[in-house]
């Protein structure tokens, strides 16, 4: 190849390499980074960008080229010339994406191993999942359960997820951990926050008509914040000693999702409309407890009070 084609082709290169780092670099295509795992995650994800960007360039390059250097007029239609293949080339193009796809996997396993090992003593948490929920238990704080993710900062968070119905997953974007909920296993994710704030936490593996409807909300408290939450909270689940249970909170964070109660403001389609129910309380907490037709079951989820004080919401006892 004469020098003027490998000039051109070197050009060619670099603008379409500079154009494309600039849409890279200066487009926000991340959520916010809000943790020390997400660094990592960040940093392979922008290494495969640089190694996709190379190829691309170099591929435009010949492209252009080829197109503008080797066009026909439009009435030619004769063939080629035959051209018999290059060794080295093709020695250098085997090589190169090897080389390339060895670096990512190896980067991918380091990372992947730095993300599993939690710093420090970590803070565990128990994630359930259900169709179409999550609860978390801390049963370091006295089995205090909520329905949002409660995190400190600075500090890691193993949380040992399962199931109890069919495949859920765990994902804050800005967190960058993503783990499978599985019904009869226990798996694990390390979080350690950086920021204070709240972050959706969604489910992103299709579990049924609710699954859009599957989502709550990290909330990263600094530790100080984080300590005098867990002394407000009931211990066991239940209720706080003497406090009133407020039945409406109960019904919007397990219940909300998939069905539509006027006075509670919520709007859920999966399950029936609950206004004006016309069933005896009796029925209403067999069904809470036990589940079934679809619905899952919350016996060992909610306290027998907060139970009575659901069934007394929606019966219109306590409305």
């Amino acid at each position: 190849m004469r020098r003027g084609a490998i000039v051109a082709l070197i050009s060619i290169a670099l603008v379409v390499a500079a154009i494309t780092t600039a849409i890279a670099y200066f487009v926000d295509w991340l959520p916010e980074q809000a943790s020390e795992e997400r660094q990592g995650i960040d940093l392979v994800f922008w290494v495969t960008v640089a190694i996709c960007i190379f190829f691309f360039a170099v591929v435009a390059s010949v492209s252009i080229y080829s197109g503008v250097k080797f066009r026909v007029k439009p009435d030619d239609l004769s063939d080629g010339p035959p051209i018999h293949g290059h060794t080295g080339l093709e020695i250098v193009w085997t090589a190169v994406p090897t080389i390339c796809v060895t670096v990512i996997a190896v980067l991918s396993a380091v990372v992947l191993t730095q993300n599993d090992s939690s710093k420090g003593k970590p803070l565990r948490v128990e994630v359930l999942a259900q169709q179409y929920a999550w609860q978390f238990t801390y049963p370091e704080e006295g089995g205090i359960k909520a329905t949002n993710l409660y995190l400190p900062i600075n500090r890691s968070t193993k949380l040992e997820l399962t199931a109890r119905d069919v495949l859920h997953s765990f994902w804050v974007p800005e967190f960058g951990q993503k783990q499978d909920a599985v019904p009869g296993i226990v798996t694990t994710v390390v979080i350690t926050p950086t920021k204070t704030g709240e972050y959706r936490l969604i489910c992103t593996e299709l579990c049924g008509l609710g699954h859009a409807l599957m989502r709550t909300r990290a909330i990263v408290l600094s530790q100080a914040d984080f300590a005098a939450w867990t002394k407000k909270q009931p211990q066991g689940g239940g209720s706080a000693s003497g406090g009133e249970i407020d039945a409406k909170g109960i019904f919007t964070a397990n219940c909300a999702p998939c069905h539509t109660l006027t006075k509670a403001g919520t709007n859920g389609m999966v399950g029936p409309v609950l206004d004006d129910l016309a069933l005896p309380p009796s029925a209403v907490e067999h069904q809470i407890r036990n589940g079934g037709g679809g619905m899952p079951p919350f016996g060992n989820q909610l306290s027998d009070d907060e139970i009575e004080a659901l069934v007394q919401y929606l019966t219109g006892s306590n409305g």
